[in-house]
This record gives C-alpha cells, structure tokens and sequence, in this order.
C-alpha cells in the first residue's frame, strides 16, 4: 500500500483528490522539491526547506511550519518503508477564482509522495537544445512547477536521439544547465559547473558539491565541455556520466564519478 501526505494528514495514494479549480494543476502556481532518502534519512533536507522557503517567499505562497513539514516527509517514508527511495514534496498557492490574481487569503495545498529512485542509467549522449535558461529571472532560482522549455528540451532531444538537453544561457553562449539536472565538469583537479547568472538552478547537489571546496562556479562554453576531462549531470536523485555531445565522445572517469556519488549519497550512520 502507498501512503502519502495531503494537506495535513496521512492518508492512501489512492483517497487523494485535488480540487478542479487548484491553482497549481490551472496554473503552475506553486513549488515542488525533490529528495532522496537513503537508509531512512533524507539527504540534504534542510537545504532543500530552506529553498522551499526562499521560492514561497518570493512567489508570496504562504509556508506550512517546518517542524510539520519535517514531521510529513518522515511520516510518508516510514509508512512506506522503504529505506531507499525518492521524495516529491509539492506546494500549490491552493483553490481561487476565475483569472490571475490569487486569493488575498491563501489555502495552499501540501503534497507529499513517495516513489522508488530512477533505476541506474549508463552514460548519456547530450546535444545543445534551441530553447534556453534566463539566469536574470528570479525565476530561475527556484523549483516552481511550470517546467514547460524543460519539458519542450526534453521532447526535443529524444526526437533527434539523445538522452537528454544542455540548455543556454541568455545570451545563447554559456550553457545553464540540463533539462533536470545541473551539469559538472572536470579539468582533471576541479568540478566546474556554471553560475547561477547563466541560468543554473540552484541545486541542493551543486551546493554541495561547492560547500566541500571540490567544485566551484565557472562560465562554461560548449567547447569547454568538449575539452572537458569527463563531465556529469547531478541531482538530488543521482549522478550520470556524459559519454557524448553531439557527434564528439568525452572521456569517462569511473573514479571521480564513484567519489562524486559518495560525496552525494552517502547518508551518515
């Protein structure tokens, strides 16, 4: 059986219902944050509220305590038992009328459901999508549900025969990122991967990896990446190699990859 957590209870996957007039299914208006639990405990937690927090402050969507927060996602992972597994918390500004302006008062809607992680993929093959990440936007800060140039890059490279996108900055010469992952390249000492001005999400993964002092913030270009020493996408669910841009094969370092993913993964005894 599959529990989750709706609005402010526990109840079965299959009792959810979500009102027709909720302005996050009309209108995308609301925050998601996805994390892995590993041996029970979910990674990098307070990192991923604290975005939570910074993404309903800027978009005014009233945040549900904390401390219940915390108590919910706990409370889903142990009622499903599984040690491993990802986490999908979703917050929408609630039901409203007809039209754009919200509700001056606010009920939101807390989602919180549970699935198995993405099973381990090979190396991907990438190309360089026609759609692109506007790092001016505060916008681009945060985990809002309108995924639509992601979803767009997405359908655009399986099209063409890729695994997934790297998406452009503004200005069409740095890369930002990929379509649900953030993008790490070795130089052979250091991780790079570009600043958020260029498009970058503000990953919990990526800021990781910078708070160990092993990556660090850099413009990225495509013939950087081509150049690269090896390169992976990143998220809070996994770690992939990059085997390919296009028709031009990169290295791989099983290495550095199995070191990434301990520094990610590991969850403390």
């Amino acid at each position: 059986m599959n529990f989750v957590w709706h609005n402010a209870s526990l109840v079965e996957a299959g009792s959810v219902r979500i009102d027709p007039t909720d302005r996050g299914f009309l209108l995308g208006d609301g925050l998601f944050e996805t994390m892995r639990l590993e041996k029970g405990r979910i990674l990098r937690l307070e990192a991923h509220l604290r975005r939570l927090a910074e993404g309903a402050s800027l978009l005014q969507i009233p945040l549900p305590d904390t401390d219940l927060l915390r108590h919910a996602l706990h409370e889903v992972s142990s009622a499903n038992g599984a040690m491993q597994a990802a986490l999908r918390l979703t917050l929408t500004r609630g039901v409203g009328p007809r039209g754009l302006l919200p509700p001056a008062m606010p009920e939101t809607t807390l989602l919180i459901t549970q699935a198995a992680l993405p099973a381990p993929s090979g190396p991907c093959r990438l190309h360089f999508s026609r759609y692109r990440r506007d790092g001016a936007s505060p916008l681009s800060r945060i985990k809002h549900l309108n995924y639509l140039p992601q979803i767009l890059a997405r359908m655009e490279a399986d099209k063409a025969g890729y695994d997934d996108a790297l998406l452009m900055s503004a200005d069409g010469c740095h890369i930002a990122e990929a379509s649900a992952a953030t993008l790490i390249v070795s130089d052979g000492e250091t991780l790079l991967t570009p600043p958020l001005d260029d498009g970058a999400l503000a990953g919990t993964a990526r800021a990781a990896l910078l708070e160990s002092g092993w990556g660090i913030e850099r413009r990225l270009t495509p013939d950087d990446l081509r150049n690269a020493q090896a390169a992976w996408l990143i998220n809070s669910l996994s770690v992939r190699a990059i085997s390919r841009i296009g028709a031009h094969p990169l290295p791989q370092d099983a290495q550095c990859q199995a070191r990434i993913e301990g520094l990610l993964f590991c969850a403390p005894d």
